[in-house]
C-alpha cells in the first residue's frame, strides 16, 4: 500500500511542485525545443515521473509500475480504440473512392479553404466531438482536410485549434457529468456555467482558423463567415446548456452552426472571389508550410460534384450519418441501460494507493465499458459501413492492418502520456502542484482555469482534468471565499485549451497527416493559440468573480 504525500520536499509545497513539475518541463521541452520524437519524449518524461515518484515521494517501485501499466492500458483503452477505428472508417472510404466524393461535396458548398476550415474542423467537428470525443474530431477532420488540397502541417493545426470550445460538452456532456460527480454540484447548474464561458471562447475560434489558413486577406475577406459560424454555434451553445438539454449542447450547437455557414455562402456566392488553396504566402500570417509541405494534389483531377450520382454522393456521407445514428441510438435510456449493464468495473490488480485520510484513490478502479464505448460504437460504424459500401472483407482487414501500422508511433506515444499522467496522479505529484496554485486566495480565480488547462495538457481528456481537479477548485475556491460553481467550471472551461497542446492528440494529429515524428512542429504552431485563449478564459473567469462579469453568472 502506498499513502499519497503532497509536500515531500521539507514540508514545503512551492519546492515539491518545482520537483513535481519536472516530468511535463522535460516532454515539453523535448517537444518544442528539442524537437525530439513525441514516442521518445513520452518515454523519456515518464522515465522522469517515475524517478520522482520512487526517488521524491518514496512511492514503492511496484507500485509506481503498476500505475504506470494502468494509465497505458488506459491509453489504449478506450482512447486509442477510438482513434483506430475511427480512422479505420476513414481508410475504407478512401479505397472504395468514396471519401473523393464526399471532398468534391464539401468543395460544392465552397472551394474556398477559410470557409471549409470552419465548416469542417469547427462545425463538423464539433459534431464529432459531441457524439465521440477523445481524438476521433482530430482524426477525422485532418484526414478531411487533407482530402480538400489542405497541407499536411495547416490541417493539423487547424484541427487542433478548433477543437476546442466544443469539448466541455464532448462526448454527450461527460466532462460535466464527471464534474458534477466529484464535486457533488449539480450537474445542469455547472453546464449553464460553462455555458456563459466556452461560448465567449466560441466566437473567437472561426476567426483563428481563418487566419491560420490565409492571415490577415483571409480575415478581411471572410470575416463574415467567420462571424456568423462563431456567433450561431455560441449563441446555441448558451442557449441549449442553460434552458434545454446539457447532454445535447454540442449537437445542437454544431447543427446550427452548420446551417448558418451554409445559408451565409450561398447568400455571398456571387460575390466569392476565388478559391483558396494557398498556405501563408498571401495573407502573411497563416500556418507556414515549407517546400515539403505543398498542397496536396487533387487526386480527382477534373472531376467535380456535379459529376457524382446522387448513389454515390449519399454512400459518401453514409458512414458519417452511420455514425451519428448509432451514437444518438445508444442515448435512447431503455437501450443506454442496457448497454451501460456490460460495462465491468474493477480494482486494478496490485495497484493500492491511498489518499493520506485512507481512502482509496479513484483512479485505481479501471472501468471496461467494451460495449459502451465510442470506439465500439466506431467500430460498429465500420462494420455497417463495409457492408454499405460493399467493402471486399479482405480490403477492410487489410484497411484495418494499414490503419494500425500509420499508428504505431501514436499508440506509443498516448499510452505512454497516459503511464506518465498516471504515475503523477497515483504519486500525488499532480496534486502537489494543484494544491501549490490553490494557495494563492483570490488570485486562484486567474490561475482556476490554468490548473484545468494543465490537467489537460497532461492527460488529454477534459474529464481526466475534471476527475483530477474538481474537487480541489471547490475546496479552493471555499478557503478563498468565491464561488465554488464558478471555479469548478472553469476548471473544464480553462481545460478545453490544453487540448491541441496535450502530446496525446498531438500524436493523433501527426499520424492522422503522416507526419508520424514531427510531433514538434504542430506544437510550436498550436502552443501560441493555446497560450493566447488560456489567457483570455483567466481574465474572463477573473471578471466573472467580480462586479464587473459577475452578472454572467446565473442567480
Amino acid at each position: 500500500m502506498y499513502v499519497q504525500q503532497y509536500a515531500p520536499v521539507l514540508g514545503s509545497l512551492a519546492i515539491s511542485s518545482a520537483i513535481a513539475a519536472l516530468p511535463l518541463l522535460v516532454l515539453f521541452v523535448l517537444l518544442g525545443g528539442l524537437r525530439v520524437r513525441a514516442w521518445l519524449a513520452s518515454l523519456i518524461a515518464l522515465a522522469v515521473a517515475l524517478v520522482v515518484a520512487i526517488a521524491v515521494y518514496a512511492m514503492p517501485v511496484g507500485q509506481a509500475l503498476l500505475a504506470g501499466t494502468e494509465g497505458a492500458v488506459f491509453g489504449f483503452f478506450p482512447i486509442l480504440w477510438i482513434v483506430i477505428n475511427a480512422l479505420w472508417i476513414y481508410r475504407m472510404t478512401v479505397r472504395t473512392g468514396h471519401f473523393d466524393v464526399l471532398r468534391r461535396s464539401f468543395s460544392s458548398v465552397s472551394d474556398d479553404q477559410r470557409i471549409q476550415a470552419v465548416l469542417i474542423a469547427f462545425s463538423f467537428g464539433a459534431l464529432l466531438e459531441a457524439l465521440a470525443g477523445f481524438g476521433a474530431p482530430v482524426a477525422i477532420c485532418t484526414v478531411m482536410l487533407m482530402a480538400l488540397n489542405f497541407a499536411p502541417l495547416k490541417a493539423a493545426v487547424v484541427a487542433l485549434v478548433a477543437n476546442t470550445a466544443p469539448v466541455a460538452f464532448g462526448a454527450i456532456a461527460v466532462p460535466i457529468t464527471t464534474l458534477s460527480q466529484v464535486t457533488g454540484l449539480p450537474e445542469d447548474v455547472l453546464g449553464a456555467v460553462v455555458g456563459r464561458q466556452t461560448p465567449v471562447l466560441a466566437v473567437f475560434v472561426p476567426f483563428v482558423l481563418v487566419f491560420i489558413v490565409d492571415g490577415m486577406r483571409g480575415l478581411r475577406e471572410t470575416w463574415l463567415v467567420a462571424l456568423v459560424g462563431g456567433l450561431s454555434f455560441a449563441i446555441a451553445q448558451f442557449l441549449t446548456s442553460n434552458f434545454l438539454s446539457v447532454p445535447l449542447t454540442d449537437i445542437v450547437a454544431a447543427l446550427v452552426c452548420a446551417g448558418a455557414v451554409v445559408a451565409v455562402v450561398k447568400a455571398r456566392r456571387t460575390t466569392t472571389a476565388r478559391p483558396v488553396t494557398v498556405g501563408a504566402g498571401g495573407g502573411g500570417g497563416g500556418v507556414g508550410d515549407g517546400p515539403d509541405e505543398a498542397a496536396v494534389p487533387d487526386a480527382s483531377g477534373r472531376q467535380t460534384a456535379a459529376d457524382d450520382s446522387r448513389r454515390d454522393t449519399v454512400l459518401a456521407y453514409l458512414p458519417y450519418v452511420i455514425i451519428i445514428v448509432l451514437f444518438s441510438v445508444q442515448q435512447i435510456p431503455p437501450i443506454k441501460s442496457a448497454i451501460d449493464a456490460t460495462t465491468t468495473k474493477f480494482r486494478w490488480p496490485g495497484l493500492d494507493v491511498r489518499t493520506p485520510t485512507g481512502s482509496q484513490v479513484s483512479s485505481t478502479s479501471f472501468t471496461f465499458n467494451w460495449l459502451a464505448s465510442a470506439g465500439t460504437i466506431l467500430l460498429i460504424a465500420g462494420l455497417l459501413t463495409m457492408l454499405a459500401l460493399r467493402v471486399a472483407p479482405r480490403v477492410a482487414v487489410s484497411s484495418y492492418g494499414q490503419t494500425l501500422s500509420e499508428l504505431r508511433g501514436a499508440i506509443v506515444t498516448v499510452m505512454a502520456v497516459l503511464a506518465l499522467a498516471y504515475v503523477m496522479n497515483l504519486s500525488g505529484q499532480t496534486i502537489t502542484i494543484g494544491q501549490w496554485l490553490a494557495a494563492t486566495g483570490g488570485l486562484f480565480a486567474v490561475l482556476s482555469p490554468v490548473l484545468g488547462w494543465l490537467g489537460v495538457a497532461v492527460t488529454g481528456s477534459d474529464t481526466s482534468s475534471n476527475s483530477l481537479f474538481g474537487a480541489l477548485q471547490v475546496a479552493a475556491a471555499e478557503r478563498s471565499g468565491l464561488d465554488p460553481v464558478l471555479l469548478a467550471s472553469a476548471n473544464t472551461s480553462g481545460g478545453v485549451l490544453g487540448k491541441m497542446i496535450s502530446p496525446q492528440n498531438l500524436a493523433i494529429a501527426a499520424s492522422a497527416v503522416g507526419m508520424a515524428g514531427r510531433e514538434g512542429e504542430i506544437f510550436r504552431k498550436v502552443l501560441p493559440w493555446s497560450l493566447v485563449f488560456l489567457l483570455g478564459m483567466a481574465v474572463l473567469v477573473y471578471l466573472q468573480s467580480t462586479p464587473v462579469l459577475g452578472w454572467m453568472l446565473p442567480g
